[in-house]
């Protein structure tokens, strides 16, 4: 019997040929067999023939799982889709649990958005603060590296040190990892070294994170700017950071492990430090005066200009537009404000981009004597509650699902035995 043939059933049950059942479930034939080596359907060889025939209904309820899980996506090879309730990404906004983003980060602080994100509920004066020996242990680890240590590879140690001190970091329900969350975040931004000797940790993580990233002592203005970034950039759907935590949290990973590997993918040139670049654009263009020759630099050397699109807008970024808004109002960050709309006007003039928030916090970080590298810390640190939002949700998601398929390409086996 043909493999595309439909099998006659021995005990009167409808079976599938191959054929049918990488239709029914929008695959590939060889897709098939691998949800047989994984347990997830059984087949059944053809008697006298070479191929495999599959129990209907057992197929059919895949299909109806597959579909599920994909946020009714075919399964065919697409982008991966997970069905998450955090974050929206539409039509040049971007909400959370429903709630416009930008007007949440425009009306509450930071760590009141991380309670909206984790839970659905508002906690108004909320604070994150981290017991004395949780930070003690973060410190020592983070003091250890070497000065050249990145704020990454700083807040990836805390992260460690910390679980290791941490010993419920195994229990996954809701309230012990709101409890994680609610220590971590706080402890991530202790264990970074003060820029001022002799600061003390008091008030909101803004003003906390502040002392870590600048010299200069901020006004109420530039820690609104601060406090509303990290607001802004708490959460923006699937970024490749929050895959990689999802992906943890469905092994089942304890909060520590997932936001960890969320800050090893952030530290790629493509993802975090994005900011960093244009921080040192800004800073090209205001020491020479104008846009054009660094931008001409930029692109003979085969460079992006960063700063510059994003691929889930068509206009400006919500996050910039928000940020821009609030910087106008500090005297100081007038130049680079100034530099920054000079090199959108000048890629302008053949390529349509808009700012995106890498360029707003640019002008942040530029104007408030902070390090290039001050954008992608503050990236991390928002980005922690997002990344604690959607481990909680994939607990609470049948493990190991983000499981894709492998499609084989190399020798055809059997090859012989290396020599």
């Amino acid at each position: 019997m043909r493999d595309h043939e439909p099998a006659p059933s021995l005990h009167g049950d409808r079976r599938l040929s191959t054929k049918e059942a990488a239709e029914l479930l929008g695959v590939k034939p060889e897709t098939v067999y691998a949800y047989v080596s994984r347990g997830q359907l059984s087949s059944r060889r053809v008697p006298g023939g070479r191929g495999s025939t599959f129990d209907a209904k057992e197929v059919e309820t895949l299909a109806r799982r597959n579909k599920r899980e994909s946020g009714g996506s075919s399964g065919s090879g697409g982008e991966l889709s997970v069905r998450t309730r955090i974050t929206l990404i539409d039509e040049d906004r971007y909400y959370f649990r429903g709630v416009d983003a930008t007007e949440l980060a425009a009306r509450h602080s930071y760590e009141e958005i991380a309670e909206w994100l984790w839970t659905g509920r508002m906690r108004p004066g909320t604070t994150f603060t981290a017991p004395e020996a949780s930070v003690a242990v973060a410190r020592r680890a983070v003091d250890a590296l070497p000065e050249h240590a990145s704020p990454t590879d700083r807040l990836r140690v805390a992260a460690i040190a910390a679980a290791a001190a941490d010993p419920l970091r195994f229990d996954l329900s809701e309230d012990a990892v709101l409890g994680t969350a609610r220590v971590l975040i706080p402890t991530l931004v202790a264990a970074l070294p003060p820029v001022r000797s002799g600061h003390r940790d008091e008030g909101s993580l803004a003003q906390r994170l502040w002392a870590r990233l600048s010299g200069r002592t901020p006004d109420e203005a530039s820690l609104r700017v601060l406090d509303t970034a990290l607001g802004l950039l708490v959460d923006h759907d699937l970024a490749a950071s929050t895959l990689a935590v999802r992906v943890a949290a469905s092994a089942r990973a304890h909060a520590y492990a997932a936001v960890s590997a969320g800050l090893g993918v952030l530290e790629g040139p493509l993802h975090g430090a994005a900011s960093g670049l244009a921080h040192r654009l800004l800073n090209d263009v205001l020491e020479q005066g104008d846009a054009g020759p660094v931008i001409a630099d930029e692109l003979r050397a085969g460079r992006r200009v960063p700063g510059l699109g994003h691929r889930l807008y068509r206009g400006e970024d919500p996050r910039a537009r928000a940020l821009f808004g609030l910087l106008e109002e500090i005297p100081r960050a007038e130049p680079a404000l100034l530099a920054a709309r000079d090199v959108v006007a000048t890629t302008a003039r053949h390529t349509p981009l808009h700012a995106n928030v890498d360029l707003a916090l640019a002008v942040l970080t530029a104007s408030s004597g902070m390090p290039a590298t001050a954008g992608e810390t503050i990236f991390a640190v928002a980005r922690t509650a997002g990344w604690i939002a959607h481990a909680l949700e994939e607990y609470g998601e049948r493990p190991l699902r983000m499981r894709p398929s492998g499609l084989y390409v190399g020798a055809k086996p059997p090859q012989p035995l290396p020599e």
